[in-house]
C-alpha cells in the first residue's frame, strides 16, 4: 500500500462523531427553528391582550401546547424526507438519514408530541387554539411536505402553517377571528415568501440534486427569484396600512409603526431588486439576512403602537 492510500483510507472511513440522543432530538424536532413559532405565538397573544387583562398562566399553557405540536410535526416532516435529506450535505447528518435513530422511535416522538400539544391546548387553553394547531400540523405534514417533491407551489402552501401560530396566540388570549387575527396571518405569510425564496436560491443546487421542486430551479441568474422576492416585499411594504386605517395603531406611535413598516418593506424590495440586477450571491445573502431582521422589527413596532 502506497503512502497516499495509507493516508486517504482512514480519513474516508472515519465515522461522523455521534452527537448523542439529546442533540439528535433537538435536530429531529427542529427545536431552534421552532423558537420562531413560539415568538410569533407570543406576539399574537400579546397583541390580543392589549387593552385588557394579561393571563400569564394561559400564555404559558399556550406556548407549551404550541411547542409540542410544532416539535411533533417537525419529526413527521423528517420521517417523510429521509431519502431526500440523505442526498444533501447540509442535512445528511441528521439522525434519520445518518441512521442513528430508529424511524419507529421518531414516529413515536412525532405522534406523542403532536397529540399531546393539541390535547393540551384543548384542555388548558381553548378549542380554537387546539383546532388551529391541528390544522397547522395537518397542512405541514400531509400537504406541504409531500408537495415539495411535486410542485414549486409548495412555498405558497408552506406559508399557511407558518402563518397560523400568531393566530393561535391571538385566539388563546380571547381574540376573535377578526381583522386583527387575519392581519397577523397575512404578515407572517407574506414575510415567509421572500425569506424562503432567498433560502431556496442560496441552496438551489442541493435542492435540485435532491429532487425538491422550488421556484429557484434552473434560475442560475437569480432574476426570477429576485423578482419574486421584490414583489412579495412590496406587498409587505403596503401591509402596515391595514392596522393604521383600521385604527389599531393610533396616535404618534401608530405613525411611527406605519412609517417604520413601510420603510422596512421598501428596503427589502430594494435589496431584492439589487440582486435581480446583478445576480451576485452576496446580494442575495444580504436580502436573506434582512428578512431575518425584518420580522422582529415589524413585530416590535406593532407591539409599540397596538392598542
Amino acid at each position: 500500500m502506497n503512502e497516499e492510500a495509507a493516508t486517504d483510507v482512514p480519513a474516508a472511513a472515519a465515522p461522523e462523531p455521534d452527537p448523542g440522543l439529546r442533540k439528535d432530538l433537538v435536530v429531529l424536532t427542529k427545536m431552534r427553528l421552532n423558537v420562531f413559532v413560539l415568538i410569533t405565538t407570543f406576539f399574537g397573544f400579546l397583541l390580543a391582550s392589549r387593552g385588557g387583562s394579561f393571563d400569564l398562566a394561559k400564555l404559558v399553557h399556550t406556548l407549551i401546547g404550541t411547542a409540542a405540536a410544532a416539535f411533533g410535526s417537525a419529526a413527521f416532516n423528517q420521517l417523510m424526507e429521509v431519502d431526500l435529506d440523505a442526498r444533501m450535505k447540509r442535512t445528511a447528518n441528521r439522525p434519520l438519514p445518518a441512521r442513528r435513530m430508529d424511524p419507529l422511535f421518531a414516529f413515536g416522538v412525532g405522534w406523542i408530541l403532536s397529540a399531546a400539544g393539541i390535547i393540551h391546548l384543548a384542555v388548558m387553553v381553548g378549542l380554537w387554539p387546539a383546532v388551529l394547531a391541528a390544522i397547522t400540523v395537518a397542512v405541514y405534514v400531509f400537504i406541504y411536505t409531500p408537495l415539495k417533491r411535486v410542485s414549486s407551489t409548495n412555498t405558497l402552501v408552506g406559508a399557511i402553517p407558518g402563518a397560523i401560530p400568531p393566530m393561535i396566540g391571538w385566539t388563546a388570549a380571547g381574540g376573535a377571528f377578526d381583522g386583527g387575527a387575519w392581519f397577523l396571518f397575512s404578515l407572517l405569510a407574506l414575510w415567509q415568501l421572500p425569506h424562503f425564496v432567498a433560502i431556496n436560491w442560496l441552496c438551489r443546487e442541493e435542492y435540485e440534486n435532491a429532487g425538491y421542486k422550488m421556484w429557484s430551479d434552473g434560475d442560475v441568474s437569480g432574476r426570477r427569484s429576485g423578482l419574486l422576492a421584490a414583489v412579495f416585499a412590496l406587498f409587505l411594504a403596503a401591509l402596515p396600512l391595514w392596522p393604521w386605517f383600521a385604527g389599531w395603531t393610533p396616535g404618534w406611535q401608530g405613525h411611527v409603526a406605519l412609517a417604520g413598516g413601510i420603510l422596512a418593506g421598501l428596503v427589502m424590495a430594494a435589496l431584492a431588486g439589487r440582486f435581480m440586477r446583478d445576480g451576485e450571491r452576496t446580494s442575495f445573502r444580504k436580502l436573506f439576512l434582512f428578512t431575518l431582521l425584518y420580522l422582529p422589527l415589524e413585530l416590535g413596532l406593532l407591539a409599540f403602537a397596538w392598542t
